[in-house]
């Protein structure tokens, strides 16, 4: 569970001053978490283990059918829409009037990915690729940190990717967004320093989810296969998608990210960052390792394999 909190005191006792020390469980208040895009998959499933771990959770999706589900199944729900500032900020209002104007942590997990060459992206795909997977989560973001400030203590956790420090073929627009989200994350983690809020990125490889179904909606709004030069090679992407159970080796259920929330909503100290799956941890080595080009190398191969 949480850290106990130590309470240091003084008292007089037969005209001596004794120092005492008391351990305890911090209150309910200080274990609610929001949690965006709790639909399915990881959000889902991390929303369910830690309200069962006694957390008070907060669980939120976009659809009113997806809350409806996850109110009928216990959970505290709402919407809350990524791309619609309305939406946060009600959202964001809705658990300061539950808790009383405090909140212990927040999980930005809400994301898509479109696919796509980065030469077919238009302006308008990647506005909305970025509006949900970055700037609605720093709106969030930046209404949770003066709560955090406040009450002397947080914790920020975001679901970023192995692809947000490597990059693969046909998914210019998400590299581009976890990308960002991991600068803004290590920037934030800097500037937070000494504030007891601690800022954490998960960095998952292949979890199994309905990532790919949500993909495949993305690209048949957004990009024009037909005209594209690289037509014969969306046949590849779309028949990837599309297919029925994992399509790349070391895919991980979601509760492969829920270990690493645990730890970093409950350690002392939390880490920076969090691999999971295999091949977070052999593309992480192989960054630090192998020159740009021997890596791009591999990543091409990869990025036409799955």
């Amino acid at each position: 569970m949480l850290s106990l909190h130590r309470i240091n005191c003084q008292a007089i006792e037969n005209g001596k001053t004794k120092n005492y020390t008391f351990t305890g469980e911090p209150d309910q208040m200080k274990k609610t978490i929001l949690i965006t895009g709790c639909s399915s998959g990881i959000g889902y499933c991390v929303a369910k283990a830690l309200h069962e771990r006694g957390y008070r959770v907060f669980a939120t999706a976009r659809r009113r059918e997806s809350v409806e589900m996850l109110l009928a199944e216990g959970l505290e729900s709402f919407r809350l829409n990524l791309t619609d500032s309305n939406s946060i900020h009600f959202a964001f209002e809705e658990v300061m009037r539950r808790t009383g104007g405090e909140l212990y942590a927040l999980f930005n997990n809400g994301a898509y990915g479109l696919p796509g060459a980065v030469e077919d992206l238009s302006r308008d795909a990647l506005r909305e690729q970025f509006e949900t997977n970055v700037f609605g989560w720093q709106e969030l973001t930046n209404l949770a940190i003066p709560v955090m400030r406040r009450q002397g203590y947080g914790r920020i956790i975001q679901n970023s990717s192995v692809l947000g420090f490597v990059s693969l073929p046909f998914r210019g627009a998400y590299n581009a967004s976890k990308y960002a989200i991991e600068g803004l994350s290590d920037t934030l983690r800097l500037e937070l320093r000494g504030s007891n809020i601690h800022v954490s990125l998960i960095e998952p490889g292949p979890i199994a989810s309905q990532f790919r179904m949500n993909a495949v909606k993305a690209l048949a709004k957004y990009i024009d296969v037909d005209n594209s030069f690289h037509r014969e090679r969306y046949q590849g992407v779309l028949a990837r998608l599309n297919k029925q159970g994992p399509v790349v080796p070391f895919t991980l259920p979601p509760e492969a990210v829920l270990k690493r929330v645990i730890h970093a909503l409950e350690a002392n100290n939390p880490q920076p960052r969090y691999y999971v799956t295999f091949p977070a941890y052999l593309f992480g080595m192989l960054k630090r390792i192998l020159s740009t080009r021997v890596l791009d190398v591999l990543l091409a191969k990869s990025g036409n394999n799955n």
